[in-house]
């Protein structure tokens, strides 16, 4: 290990803050947690660069909240409590230690926003372009268990929060995690929200996975769509010859939340916007025009 490497570990220990919740964090071989939970969730997300983030074009600081909001996301999709998180890193050998200094600073800072203490990781040094894993602890909050993207049912609504599409203009980059809508949501509806899941890789793409794990179908409506897509997929529309619903179906890093709700359930006051119903099987689109056509599920592939 270089002495840039050992100056940077350092810097790392002396970075934790205090938490009642971590028993032993960073310096040592594995942290070791408190927890009054009997359940633990845990999941892994690794960004790259050119595929997540570029670096020519976006700061260390960037690119560090980002690795930590994009796990974050998986916590609002099952309305859970992000406890702790670990960061490995793989530095490039030509990233300067005030640029690496600077990418945990973002990623110290992303964590800090939710209150989420970063108890270890790792740090290398390769002939490679940067990459960033970043893995959350999490747990159920009070009186709410986790949702999963298997539970909807046919005849449920299918609501979104936020608006979609477009997200490249720079909302990939600096989206705040659903965690404050999803418990709220789950807290209100409790067992009317049958199934959730966070956008990542484009509405119609996620709407599928959510359906191939429920056994069911959904069909979209075009009129309530638009109602959901947002500024930058028109404006990014204006530049391409895709419609800005076709954005809002497909561009993906909207890391906003998929819902399936019991049907005649009120929504009301809580912060999302009907988009469609659950049905037998097959993935559709109802028009303005109010022709049914199939619905091709398309966003990133990983």
């Amino acid at each position: 290990m270089s002495q840039d490497e050992l100056e940077l570990v350092e810097w790392l220990r002396g970075r934790q803050p205090h938490d009642p919740a971590v028993r032993l964090g960073i310096g040592d071989d594995m942290a070791v947690l408190k927890s009054s939970s009997d359940c633990m969730l845990v999941s892994s997300d690794l960004l790259l660069d050119g595929v997540h983030f570029e670096s020519r074009r976006h700061a260390p600081a960037q690119i560090g909240r980002k690795a930590v909001a994009r796990s974050l996301s998986d916590c609002a999709a099952m309305a859970v409590r992000p406890l702790a998180a670990v960061v490995s890193v793989a530095l490039p050998h030509k990233m300067i230690l005030g640029d690496a200094k600077e990418l945990f600073d973002g990623i110290f800072a992303g964590a800090a926003e939710f209150a989420v203490p970063i108890v270890g990781g790792d740090t290398a040094r390769w002939n490679n372009p940067l990459a960033v894993d970043v893995t959350v602890i999490a747990g159920p909050f009070p009186g709410v268990n986790p949702v999963t993207r298997s539970g909807a049912r046919i005849g449920d609504q299918i609501l979104v929060t936020g608006t979609l599409g477009g997200s490249l203009r720079g909302r990939h980059m600096t989206f705040v995690p659903r965690i404050a809508e999803a418990r709220l949501v789950a807290e209100r509806l409790g067992g009317d929200l049958h199934a959730m899941i966070d956008i990542s890789d484009g509405l119609s793409l996620d709407l599928w996975r959510l359906c191939q794990a429920s056994g069911v179908g959904a069909v979209l409506d075009e009129r309530q769509l638009l109602h959901v897509v947002s500024e930058d997929a028109k404006r990014v529309a204006e530049a391409d010859n895709r419609s800005p619903l076709e954005h809002a179906l497909s561009d993906g890093e909207d890391y906003e939340l998929l819902i399936a709700v019991s049907p005649g359930v009120a929504t009301t006051g809580l912060p999302l916007n009907l988009v469609g119903r659950v049905v037998k099987e097959g993935l559709a689109l109802t028009k303005a025009d109010a022709t049914i056509e199939p619905l091709t599920p398309k966003g990133y592939i990983h």
